[in-house]
């Protein structure tokens, strides 16, 4: 009994050593953990910071387009005909006056033989007038004026010899009678010799009749041409629906084709960017069905009116330098548009800001949170160009001293993280804005833009 009792006595004597060697490490462990804690609480917690450096900055805008041409006509035929041949195809190009259908022409063929066969008879006519006409003219009234001499000479013999006796009164008539005839016959001759001088009546009724004759020609070669349907100028061939033996009527369209000229592209912009557009502001393109082939346009032209149903103001682009030959008319495309740059500017991510900073303050002010001396310190910044992740900050100067940031400052990037006066540690990380035209690499063309955004 007495050796059981003394076990049990050095039993209990080392469970109370044990537990006092445990208490003693969690209680080191406890003050420990306070000091770590106060450590912490007296640095603050670890916060994102962007040292503030001077940049390039871009502000660009992201939308759809797609390809037009200057102008796009449809091509019909003005007469009713059977098409005889068809010399173009879809997507051919052609000249200006190059024949694109022709119809059956024999029938206006011969009605242009029968109209020169009379311009050339009212022309000979005419010719024969104004030569062998004249002349034959001119001879009658010579012969009408020696027979009015004659006839005058024998009146006056009658006369005489009437007063002598030897004629009778009616012998004297008859000579009298005959001298008039004579003297009309001069008259008329006369009135023919002036009939067909230049402006005589004979003469303008020729040129009446020859200048039907030639309009009658001119119908006809009109209406032959009419037969052959031409390109009115460059283009290319962007539908066809007509086929060889098929009646065609006037003002059904055969062809529809692409004028040449430069080509353009169309895009319908939401309203809200309108003041961030410009005429010749440059802009990088990608086609979506070639998005390793980028190619340069500029701003041509801002409609004057906006789309009321829509929202949306159309935008014209000009391509710089040759298109590119994988164009094709409506083609979808992706358009960035440059609307403004900075070479160099402090450039904060949008985040970086806080709020306004006052009521009442200007627009261009913000506030931010900056990390100096070990505390989150509040300034107040004038903002510039705004992009959709970065902002320029500008500094204010005033006597010499300036006033809200400058370069090096280690500005937090959550502009909300933590309270203003609140101790924090920084983490300083690398941040730079979006680059020019980064949407439009090939690796994400395809993902390019479904309507306009604003960077």
């Amino acid at each position: 009994s007495a050796c059981a009792g003394y076990a049990g006595q050095r039993v209990g004597h080392g469970m109370t050593r044990s537990h006092r060697w445990r208490w003693g490490l969690a209680a080191l462990a406890t003050l420990l953990a306070l000091a770590i804690a106060g450590v912490v609480w007296l640095r603050g917690p670890t916060v994102e910071v962007i040292e503030l450096r001077s940049m390039p900055l871009v502000r660009t805008l992201q939308f759809s387009a797609s390809v037009a041409t200057l102008s796009r006509v449809d091509v019909g035929s003005t007469i009713t005909g059977r098409v005889q041949h068809v010399r173009v195809l879809e997507g051919a190009t052609v000249a200006a006056g190059d024949a694109l259908v022709q119809l059956e022409d024999a029938e206006w063929r011969a009605a242009l033989a029968q109209a020169q066969a009379a311009e050339q008879q009212a022309r000979a006519r005419l010719a024969g007038l104004r030569s062998s006409g004249r002349v034959t003219a001119q001879a009658a009234l010579a012969q009408a004026d020696a027979t009015q001499r004659n006839a005058q000479a024998a009146l006056v013999r009658a006369q005489q010899l009437v007063a002598q006796g030897f004629y009778s009164g009616a012998q004297a008539d008859e000579a009298r009678r005959a001298a008039t005839v004579a003297q009309e016959q001069v008259r008329s001759a006369r009135a023919q010799v002036q009939a067909n001088a230049d402006g005589g009546t004979d003469l303008v009724q020729a040129q009446a009749q020859l200048g039907v004759a030639q309009a009658t020609t001119l119908a006809a070669q009109v209406r032959l041409a009419q037969a052959t349907l031409r390109a009115p100028t460059d283009a290319r061939v962007l539908l066809r629906n007509v086929e060889p033996g098929q009646i065609v009527q006037p003002g059904k369209a055969l062809l529809s084709l692409a004028l040449a000229g430069p080509t353009q592209l169309v895009a319908q912009v939401d309203e809200r960017f309108l003041e961030q557009l410009r005429p010749g502001q440059t802009a990088a393109v990608l086609a979506d069905a070639f998005p390793s082939a980028p190619f340069a346009a500029r701003v041509l032209s801002l409609a004057p009116a906006v789309d009321a149903q829509r929202g949306a103001i159309e935008v014209k682009f000009v391509i710089d330098g040759t298109p590119p030959p994988f164009l094709r008319e409506d083609m979808t495309l992706s358009v960035e548009v440059q609307t403004a740059k900075v070479d160099a500017a402090l450039v904060l991510p949008q985040s970086a800001l806080r709020t306004q900073a006052a009521v009442g303050v200007p627009a261009d002010e913000a506030q931010v949170l900056v990390v100096a001396g070990g505390k989150a310190q509040l300034r107040t910044v004038r903002l510039g160009l705004r992009t959709l992740g970065a902002v320029q900050v500008k500094e204010a100067l005033a006597g010499g001293v300036t006033k809200g940031l400058v370069e090096g400052d280690a500005v937090l990037r959550d502009g909300s993280a933590v309270a203003p006066g609140q101790r924090v540690r920084a983490q300083v990380i690398r941040w730079q804005p979006s680059g020019v035209r980064a949407a439009l690499r090939a690796e994400d063309a395809g993902a390019a833009l479904t309507g306009a955004m604003g960077r």
